[in-house]
């Protein structure tokens, strides 16, 4: 099969299904907002960082074993594949239940750590409590959307997180608008459209047994010093979105005030959105690059690489232009043109946040070529950068400086860095490979 139709064939499913969830989330806030209150956008804001941990735990886990997987396939080593493959479900399912009973436990803590404030406590414990009821769900869904993409089934990917997005859209509209649950029940809308997918994703696995299979597997723990460091890039990828979310709602909440709270709630959905197509790209080649590293052939995985570059680039650049000039019909999803100063305000700082779309790309794709290379130092060190280094240290030191401004002025300023430290991995990758050969080991490189 040609490569660039094969790039578009993974590429594509992956971007779609990320722009399904991503477009799901958006319109939980607008029944929210519509249904509840700005008060009550803002507690689902808040609960966001929460809802990325549970997705963060799920993509560390299932972005490692592709990778392992995606590896042992092109190897030809099934049974292997499949032994990881049916290990990580067991251990997926059983950190998330820690979890879940450690936040069920502590419920009041957490969302007071996630900056509730007493106007929304309430609804910050709702939104958690039920979200932490269905975290098994997000992250087996999530790990089965994954392997099916490694499996070579990319569309089946994309139909399970398209019924998902549905039945949350639905529910959320019953629940919200028709029953008048608010708050728990648009979370409740959110959990039993997971348990959706995830029906979906295990259906396809019982009637699919040709490659990868759901069955016994023999326990092999130290895999995971692989998989982890593997995982790390695309979990804090996520994670990072999460933390950006909290960074921000603290920073506003002590610089700003509460109504910003509301604003930072729509740029953070439109961030997902964004966010989510460039990680949707990386995750639509990491099984391919992963498959031909495997085969020892490296230069099929560059190619793969240029063509994800240039899909970046005209995300990036399509991303800023719609965003720039289409941010008061985007602020109107959630704000009636009549709240005034809050629409206005709301409208400027989504432009002022705007240039970040055209950078934050390229650093998410090359910490996922990174991963898919088994260089995990490489791809650790952007991401962690990218998410939690540079973006605490530029809001802190901005927002000390120039303020309100300095806030908005934060996510540029650390993307740009990071894009800096990228450049850098880059090069030392390329000089890496000139000293030692096109078939020098990954762990070498």
């Amino acid at each position: 099969m040609n490569l660039r139709r094969r790039f578009f064939q993974f590429v594509i499913p992956s971007i779609v299904s990320m722009w399904i969830f991503s477009l799901y989330t958006m319109v939980d806030g607008m029944f929210v907002s519509h249904g509840v209150g700005e008060r009550a956008l803002a507690a689902v804001n808040l609960s966001m960082p929460f809802t990325s941990l549970v997705f963060t735990l799920g993509i560390l886990l299932a972005t490692g074993t592709s990778t392992v997987i995606s590896i042992a396939l092109g190897q030809e080593d099934l049974d292997r594949a499949r032994n990881y493959f049916n290990q990580n479900l067991c251990v997926t399912a059983g950190i998330s239940v820690l979890l879940a009973a450690a936040v069920l436990l502590n419920l009041e803590q957490v969302a007071l750590f996630l900056g509730a404030t007493p106007a929304t406590l309430g609804f910050v414990k709702q939104y958690v409590g039920v979200i932490a009821c269905f975290a098994v769900f997000f992250t087996i869904s999530y790990n089965l959307e994954v392997q099916v993409k490694a499996n070579g089934a990319p569309q089946v990917s994309t139909i399970g997180v398209f019924a998902c997005a549905l039945m949350n859209m639905g529910l959320d509209a019953l629940f919200v608008l028709g029953f008048g649950w608010g708050v728990w029940g648009a979370a409740l809308a959110t959990g039993l459209a997971q348990v959706t997918s995830t029906a979906i994703f295990f259906i396809y696995f019982f009637t699919h047994r040709e490659r990868l299979r759901l069955g016994r597997f023999t326990p092999e723990p130290g895999i995971y010093r692989r998989i982890v460091p593997l995982g790390l890039s695309d979990g804090l990828s996520e994670l990072s979105n999460g933390i950006v979310i909290f960074l921000f709602n603290l920073t506003i909440l002590r610089v700003i005030g509460e109504d910003a709270v509301v604003s930072y709630t729509i740029i953070s959905y439109v961030n997902t959105l964004v966010l989510m197509t460039m990680i949707g790209t990386t995750q639509g080649i990491q099984p391919l690059v992963s498959f031909h590293l495997g085969a020892g052939e490296r230069e099929i995985c560059h190619k793969l690489l240029r063509c994800g570059l240039m899909l970046i680039l005209l995300f990036s650049v399509g991303a800023f232009a719609a965003v720039w000039l289409g941010a008061g019909g985007i602020v109107g999803l959630f704000l009636p043109t009549g709240e005034g100063g809050l629409f206005a305000y709301s409208v400027g700082a989504l432009r002022q946040y705007a240039p970040v779309f055209l950078i934050m790309g390229f650093n998410v794709l090359m910490a996922g070529f990174f991963t898919a290379v088994e260089r995990p130092a490489a791809s650790f060190a952007i991401s962690f950068s990218r998410g939690l280094v540079l973006l605490a240290g530029c809001l802190a030191v901005l927002s000390a400086v120039w303020g309100e401004r300095g806030v908005w002025a934060a996510p540029l300023a650390s993307e740009s860095l990071c894009l800096v430290l990228t450049a850098g991995l880059s090069l030392r990758y390329v000089r890496a490979l000139r000293r030692g050969g096109k078939d020098v080991r990954p762990e070498e490189a």
